[in-house]
């Protein structure tokens, strides 16, 4: 057993509510950039992890529909 594994595991929001709460006039205007482009390859991951489910539920839906 590692280290890692010994330490308590973030909330779930955690790290977004950090995010959100950080002073960005610490920023130079190259860095806000970054965080930018960064922010934006988050939320296509999360789009595509919305997306996946809801196929996933859609295709669940019309399975149990079908028995019905």
């Amino acid at each position: 057993m590692s280290l890692e594994e010994l330490e308590p595991r973030p909330q779930r929001g955690e790290a977004l509510r950090a995010l959100v709460r950080e002073d960005l006039d610490l920023y130079s205007v190259g860095e806000l950039t970054e965080r930018i482009e960064a922010l934006e390859t988050e939320i296509s991951r999360v789009r595509s992890a919305v997306e996946g489910k809801t196929s996933r539920k859609s295709a669940a839906d019309a399975l149990f529909n079908f028995r019905s």
